[in-house]
């Protein structure tokens, strides 16, 4: 099993920056890629970004494309979002997700592992 733990969420006005972290425990060799996902109420979870764990390939959705940043620290089996330029349609729950199969899908249920969420609000 791996466990996920989110950080960083809070409130920033918009424009301003915020950094998510995922940290995981556990089988993390069994972890083939890392996403980030968001959900607003009564909405499903959206892909956001993600990042291969060996390799370090990155995947963004349209709506972030140049305002995040995914990275990784294999080192302290960690993953990063960095969130520039934020607007507040980026008010919403973030979710980081592990992913055990090769392939990197952007459909939240094809992840194994999720973190419990972190709070992001943009205000206006």
């Amino acid at each position: 099993q791996v466990q996920l733990v989110e950080s960083g969420g809070g409130l920033v006005q918009a424009g301003g920056s915020l950094s998510l972290s995922c940290a995981a425990s556990g089988r993390t060799f069994s972890i083939y890629a890392v996403g980030w996902f968001r959900q607003a109420p009564g909405k499903e979870r959206e892909f956001v970004a993600a990042i291969t764990w060996c390799v370090g390939s990155t995947y963004y959705a349209d709506s972030v494309m140049g305002r995040f940043t995914i990275s990784r620290d294999n080192g302290e089996n960690t993953v990063y979002l960095q969130m520039n330029r934020l607007k507040p349609e980026d008010t919403v729950v973030y979710y980081c997700a592990g992913r055990r199969w090769i392939g990197v899908p952007r459909t939240s249920n094809e992840y194994d592992y999720w973190g419990q969420g972190t709070q992001v609000t943009v205000s206006s």
